[in-house]
């Protein structure tokens, strides 16, 4: 029985994805994702069909590999990151019926970033997505309120488009009733691949014309500091 494969692929860079990220493309005969996604694998795909859609395609890209997995062929779709985090594993696993689904995990783009960055998120954090495409923005400004008044540090996904460019500073400022303006952050483009640019100031002071939808910001909490340029968010160990 054919299989369907569900790949988190890292940052993107072949060195940040994990052994059963490789072993899963290697087996599959089938390739699909997001273009932007299949072209960071595209030393992979040898004799492979690759199947690409545009953005927002999300669901036609699960039916088709569903479909492929159908016709008897091992397939892969793929996502940046970790497919379980704002990838592919949930709407497969509400369209797949009948055919046998595994789900690879990937190092999510917080995670690369925050090893970029030094320790950011040694202690308690969460992960917010500032997209308002899918979630009311309503949701997400509740979510940001909750989150920093709980004092996490926070990961701010799709933080900044062409289309929602105001999002990151309506972010900020909810944050800002809770954290104190020199509160560390760390900004990192392109985490784990090429084009990779990183940097660390306050969140009083962030350059938003730094940050687009490949950028992930680190927000520290009340005891996250720096040293050298590096942040660090202390566990609590006796130093």
């Amino acid at each position: 029985m054919a299989k369907l494969y569900v790949v988190g692929l890292g940052p993107g860079g072949k060195d940040c994805m994990t052994s059963r990220a490789i072993e899963a493309i290697e087996k599959s005969k089938v390739i699909v994702g997001y273009k932007f996604y299949v072209d960071l694998i595209k030393d992979m795909l040898g004799g492979k069909e690759a199947i690409t859609t545009g953005m927002r395609g999300e669901i036609q890209r699960c039916q088709l590999a569903i479909e492929k997995v159908k016709q008897g062929l091992d397939t892969s779709i793929i996502s940046t990151g970790d497919a379980g985090l704002y990838g592919m594993a949930g709407p497969i696993l509400e369209l797949a019926e009948g055919i046998d689904v595994e789900v690879v995990p990937g190092v999510t783009s917080c995670f690369a970033a925050a090893a970029e960055l030094g320790a950011p998120i040694m202690h308690d954090f969460c992960s917010i997505s500032l997209s308002d495409l899918l979630t009311p923005w309503e949701v997400i400004e509740k979510r940001l309120e909750c989150a920093a008044a709980a004092d996490f540090v926070i990961a701010l996904y799709n933080p900044r488009s062409r289309g929602r460019s105001m999002n990151l500073k309506k972010a900020v400022d909810i944050l800002l009733k809770h954290k104190k303006p020199h509160t560390p952050v760390g900004i990192v483009k392109n985490a784990g691949r090429d084009g990779n640019h990183k940097t660390v100031t306050t969140i009083s002071n962030i350059d938003y014309e730094l940050v687009d939808m490949t950028t992930v910001l680190i927000i520290g909490n009340n005891t996250t500091y720096v040293k050298g340029e590096r942040m660090i968010t202390p566990r609590g160990y006796k130093i």
